[in-house]
């Protein structure tokens, strides 16, 4: 019997040897290193930057000089200290070869150390980058998984395109090992890959859907990963993928149903990982598709009542349920168990999940209004909690959920917290306070009231279109004139210094309507002043231009209020003279040049001022603009007065075929809207300068052989009220159910576009009064994290249908925001509808002009 068949190889212990003897004469030739753990000490005991900088320094060149050997022995523990040291934030690039040495060892512990290095100091645009191929080739190919997992990690951390599609190949067949270990570090590679270089993955789609059927949880939620990145980037993937819903919904069911397994066990939740994952592809299959949404309904049903709550991980699933059931074609029933369990999380004790909910509702509210307004007393509670960020949240999602039915107890609500606001949220919140009560009130006393409240609560933060409205209003409400003049009276007697707004709105109205203030008859629910004579009144108007605290507006505003009441009084203007003397020589040019002028109007022009200071007449309406969530989100129809729309044909430079389809837009074979740029939120005539082939491209493709229809008026649309009936139940998680009360608006809204973070939904309604008018509320989203400036929406249908396009309510969407725009199409044909949009506007990464078609509009909408 021979030695080697003991095991011994002659060969290879010599070397082993030989290789013994060498690192021991390299140990006592130069002495051991300093340790990572002394380094780390070293640096945290330095008092100040410039010692740790020397530390440092003295390191690195102390590690340069040990590279200058061949066959370091120390190579490892240099290199490690040399990453710690690129953690810092020092440079360390010098050190990217001796990576790729450790790489090239045979012993495990320096390749770990040398693959961290190449994952922390590599990068694609380094040379050395391309010399890491042929190595990760090797330990891809390599008999120890561990060395194939590390390979298979750096891979996917630092691969070129070039690097990916060199090693796809691979990757691939590594995804079809019989080690589960490998199958999961080879599947998160291919994630990699495929977000790197989109077109290698057919390659990896007959691997990932095998991974499908594995018990091992961690490839299952690999694959599972893998499978969503296929899908969110690729159409034709999506569609292959959509017929592995039933296996995810049993996998999905087992795990739900599924005993105590303690190696899974989360908080009593099995694998909530998994869960999760399988949740969030469950909602990308299911989007605009009816029969996969009808697939998973009972799973996610089951979800939503079976998972425990009285654990965060619980929560986890239960949100991402909620998000996957408003994302689907999902039932109504199904919708309203999801607002309930967004409901339920804002009676959380969590600030977290309180703020998760508010801003899902935010969204959902959008969907399904009604089951949103069931926990409005909820939501109005948070507008008092102590976090900042959650009562902006419930101040947005309280202003989505005022209608006609509501308007006042919510405006009651809006108004106390608009009195104990941060400064932050007064000037959003009075705007949109103004807004809603511009759309929904009942009356015109009520309406005055509420922004009279609104003055005085938010002082100084009240934006100036709100006293514009306000005028405005006054001025086309004669009939509640004396009120007006009587209640501002009493908020002027006091003390406005912080209160500028007030101030103005008041010197207005009391200069055009003083005669009624106090000659007029008194008001029968206000209390008038009593015995209040001229000289009262030109005092608080002393004091008020004398104030150094009031602002040169305010100044300007009382100076021609006045000049004003010197036409309405019957006597007391010399007074009134002699006070807008003394600002000739005012020190505030505008100031001293009203004062110079109004003071003609009593010598010079005496004969002309009872004319020029007479009443104005009533204003025409302009309506604030408030940047809030106040859109058409309520269920009711914007009230909007008749306004003819005139599109003034543009100037031929040659004749040609596209000039001369621009030159009969009023009677070629399109109606298009191109939205003007307003002031104001007043729609204007359009007449603007737009590229030939721009617009033809937007009319392209639409139906040419349709005959000439003559264009009809278009009506005025009238708001339909709807009313909600919230109900307290025992249960209100599974309220409404079994019997979800009807949705008013019976077209289904329309999902035109979402893409790249934005989401335009139309919403249609048709009111009963005008069957031939179909009233299409756009509502464009932003659900991303950055501001969309230069918004433009623009549509166009075939010529047998006349289209009427409001003026939009903004240009700027910020994140979490929107922007609506009201569209009226009239069908006198019955038609089917079809409709060209072109959306435009400005992201992160500059301009983006996207064109789609919507040929989808249910029958409904036409018929």
């Amino acid at each position: 019997m021979n030695a080697s068949e003991h095991g011994f190889n002659p060969a290879f212990n010599m070397a082993s040897i030989k290789q013994a003897i060498n690192e021991a004469v390299e140990r006592v030739r130069m002495p051991a290193p300093t340790r990572l753990r002394d380094l780390i000490r070293q640096i945290r005991a330095a008092r100040t930057a410039a010692e740790e900088r020397t530390v440092v320094n003295k390191e690195c060149a102390y590690i340069r000089s040990t590279f200058r050997e061949e066959d370091s022995v120390w190579r490892c523990r240099n290199i490690a200290k040399l990453l710690y040291i690129h953690m810092l934030g020092y440079p360390a690039h010098f050190g990217q070869l001796e990576c790729l040495k450790l790489i090239a060892s045979p012993r495990f512990t320096d390749k770990r150390i040398g693959y961290l290095g190449a994952m922390l100091l590599l990068d694609e645009r380094q040379d050395v980058h391309l010399l890491i191929t042929n190595c990760l080739k090797n330990d891809l190919n390599s008999s120890t998984q561990f060395v194939i997992g590390l390979a298979l990690c750096t891979l996917g951390a630092i691969a070129s395109p070039e690097m990916a599609r060199d090693l796809a190949a691979e990757v691939e067949r590594l995804m079809k090992s019989p080690n589960a270990y490998i199958r999961k570090k080879a599947a998160l590679c291919a994630f990699r890959i495929i977000r790197r270089v989109p077109e290698l993955m057919e390659m990896f789609l007959p691997a990932t859907r095998s991974l499908l059927t594995e018990k091992n949880h961690g490839v299952l939620i690999t694959g599972v990963t893998l499978i969503t990145e296929m899908c969110e980037n690729s159409i034709d993937t999506l569609n292959h993928f959509k017929k592995i819903v039933p296996n995810l919904v049993r996998i999905l069911k087992n795990l739900i149903l599924a005993g105590y397994s303690p190696e899974h066990d989360v908080s009593g939740v099995s694998d909530p990982f998994l869960q999760v994952k399988i949740l969030r592809l469950l909602r990308i299959l299911g989007r605009n598709d009816v029969d996969a949404s009808e697939a998973m309904n009972d799973i996610l049903a089951q979800v939503a009542t079976n998972t425990e709550t009285s654990k965060n991980v619980g929560n986890t699933i239960l949100y991402e349920t909620v998000l996957s059931i408003m994302d689907i074609k999902s039932e109504s029933g199904l919708r309203v168990l999801a607002v309930n369990i967004l409901g339920r999380f804002l009676l959380n004790n969590d600030k977290n999940i309180r703020y998760v909910a508010l801003n899902t509702l935010l969204k959902t509210v959008y969907v399904d209004t009604s089951a949103v307004q069931r926990h409005r007393s909820t939501i109005l509670e948070c507008l008092k909690d102590p976090d900042v960020s959650i009562r902006r949240r419930a101040m947005e999602l309280s202003f989505a959920l005022v209608n006609s039915n509501n308007i006042r107890t919510m405006m009651k609500e809006l108004l106390l917290f608009l009195e104990r606001a941060d400064p932050e949220f007064k000037a959003q919140c009075s705007s949109n306070i103004v807004m809603s009560a511009e759309r929904f009130a009942p009356n015109k006393r009520w309406h005055l009231e509420t922004l009279f409240k609104v003055l005085v609560a938010a002082g100084n933060y009240v934006r100036d279109d709100v006293v514009a409205c306000t005028i405005q209003l006054i001025s086309e409400a004669q009939a509640q004139q004396g009120y007006a003049v009587c209640a501002l009276w009493r908020a002027l007697e006091r003390d406005t210094a912080d209160k500028q707004p007030l101030a103005q709105v008041a010197t207005w109205c009391i200069g055009e309507y003083g005669d009624l203030l106090l000659y007029g008859p008194p008001s029968e629910d206000v209390e008038a002043p009593v015995n209040l004579t001229e000289d009262e009144v030109i005092d608080v108007y002393q004091r008020l231009l004398w104030s150094p605290q009031n602002t040169v507006v305010t100044k300007q505003y009382t100076l021609l209020s006045l000049t004003k009441l010197s036409t309405r009084f019957q006597q007391g203007n010399e007074k009134i003279r002699q006070i807008i003397d003394t600002f000739g020589s005012n020190l505030h040019i505008e100031l001293q040049q009203r004062g110079v002028e109004f003071s003609q109007l009593f010598r010079k022009y005496e004969h002309l001022r009872t004319a020029l200071l007479e009443r104005m007449p009533p204003m025409e309406t302009a309506k604030p603009q408030a940047n809030g969530i106040i859109g058409l989100v309520n269920g009711e129809s914007e009230i909007e007065e008749d306004k003819t729309m005139i599109l003034e044909q543009l100037p031929v430079a040659a004749p040609s075929d596209s000039s001369a389809l621009l030159d009969l837009l009023g009677s070629s074979e399109f109606d298009t809207e191109i939205p003007a740029v307003v002031d104001n939120n007043t729609p204007v005539t359009a007449a603007p300068v737009i590229n030939n082939n721009d617009l033809l491209d937007l009319l392209g493709g639409l139906d040419l052989s349709t005959p000439i229809s003559a264009p009809p008026s278009f009506p005025q649309v009238q708001s339909t009220p709807q009313i909600f009936s919230p109900t307290n139940t025992s249960n209100f998680l599974v309220d409404g159910l079994l019997n979800s009360s009807p949705v008013q608006n019976e077209i289904p809204s329309l999902v035109a576009f979402d893409k790249l973070g934005l989401k335009i939904v139309l919403k249609l309604e048709r009111p009963s009064e005008t069957p031939d008018l179909l009233v299409i509320n756009m509502l464009a989203q932003n659900v991303g994290s950055m501001e969309l400036t230069e918004f433009l929406f623009q549509a166009a249908v075939p010529k047998t249908f006349q289209l009427q396009m409001l003026s939009p309510s903004g240009t700027v969407i910020p994140p979490l925001g929107q922007v609506t725009q009201v569209m009226k199409v009239t069908n006198i044909n019955k038609a089917a509808l079809r409709m060209r949009l072109r959306i435009s506007y400005t992201g992160d990464s500059g301009p983006v002009l996207e064109q789609t078609e919507v040929n989808n509009f249910p029958p409904l909408a036409w018929q």
